[in-house]
């Protein structure tokens, strides 16, 4: 499997990822231990070596069976987790302060039975917690060995610039990946994001990169999902919410086009969609979130599919989200395209 840098840092992951959301999870949406061992035995055997998860995942849970099925075998990955939300019923026990990234830290080293992970990621932004503070702990952390490189998620485009800024000016380790959601059928954060963490050198870490299973082609318009019947029908609280929000026109033909072209290749709608996202070229590795051992094989296979270029300008045209002010006018005018077009000498 291909490696890549990891943003602009030295750590190389692998160009799919392995998500463990669903490890230890309970009902129709989860997978149990032996599951998961399964997952990854076959994910290392394919030649993965990035794995991700986080320490709310099943309340701790999936962090626990990734520490028992990585005993003996830790060195082979690297090894992603997370800090920002609740953990227990005190007034500390969420968040990003210094209290809590230590503490939760401490418990997910626990778990994981290591004494490292490779990438700590803060899972959202903490609107109680100085970002001065978040900062300077998330250095401190590096510094004693318990991390070695930083990730953030679900932050506003302006408030990774700022916590980046106040990195580079203070000297402390900076932000190198960034993960957030990102598919064909959802691709809000390119407005922002997309310049952004190339300018900074921040590797993109997509999840959800088959919009909840929309793009595995296990979908019609004219049919809504029964309960259980993949990712969108199972969103705890949010399944009505997530259908609506994928029954989109634009969908359905971005869906079209992934068919055809899966038929053209000889591939899976699945493998296309992913195909795409490791062809981008501000993407470190793709976090794959199969809750079977059936799906896991056939998301693998996407390493082996090479998008045509028509194919991927089809694609990418096909499911761009319509510029909105500014964006439209910066578009039009103010990116370096444009201005090097109307240069007046």
């Amino acid at each position: 499997m291909e490696h890549r840098n990891l943003g602009r840092s030295g750590l190389r992951v692998s160009v799919l990822g392995l998500g463990t959301m669903l490890f230890g999870e309970t009902g129709s949406r989860g997978a149990s231990e032996g599951v998961a061992r399964d997952q990854i035995d076959r994910f290392l055997d394919a030649g993965g070596t990035h794995i991700d998860t986080a320490n709310v995942y099943a309340g701790g849970e999936s962090e626990s069976i990734l520490g028992r099925a990585l005993e003996g075998r830790r060195d082979r990955v690297s090894l992603a987790t997370k800090v920002r939300f609740r953990m227990g019923d005190g007034p500390n026990d969420e968040g990003l302060s210094r209290r809590h990234i230590f503490a939760s830290l401490e418990a997910s080293l626990k778990r994981l039975k290591t004494d490292h992970v490779d990438v700590l990621y803060v899972h959202c932004w903490d609107p109680w917690t100085p970002i001065e503070e978040t900062v300077h702990a998330l250095d401190d952390a590096v510094r004693q060995g318990m991390v070695r490189y930083l990730g953030v998620s679900n932050f506003r485009a302006w408030q990774l610039a700022h916590a980046r800024t106040l990195q580079n000016e203070r000297r402390l380790q900076p932000f190198v990946a960034a993960q957030y959601q990102l598919s064909l059928v959802e691709r809000n954060v390119d407005e922002e994001f997309l310049s952004l963490t190339r300018e900074l050198g921040i590797g993109m870490v997509p999840w959800g990169p088959l919009g909840g299973g929309f793009l595995a082609g296990k979908y019609n318009p004219n049919e809504k999902p029964s309960e259980g019947a993949g990712r969108i029908a199972t969103t705890p609280g949010h399944a009505e919410e997530s259908w609506e929000k994928r029954n989109q026109v634009r969908n359905w033909h971005v869906m079209e086009l992934v068919e055809k072209i899966a038929g053209d290749l000889n591939a899976t709608p699945s493998q296309v969609a992913l195909a795409y996202l490791i062809a981008r070229e501000d993407v470190s590795t793709v976090l794959l979130g199969a809750r079977t051992m059936a799906q896991l094989e056939d998301n693998l296979g996407a390493t082996q599919v090479t998008l045509p270029a028509d194919a991927l300008t089809a694609l990418d045209e096909a499911s761009r989200v319509e510029a909105r002010y500014p964006y439209r006018m910066i578009d039009t005018y103010g990116d370096r395209a444009a201005t090097e077009a109307n240069r007046v000498d």
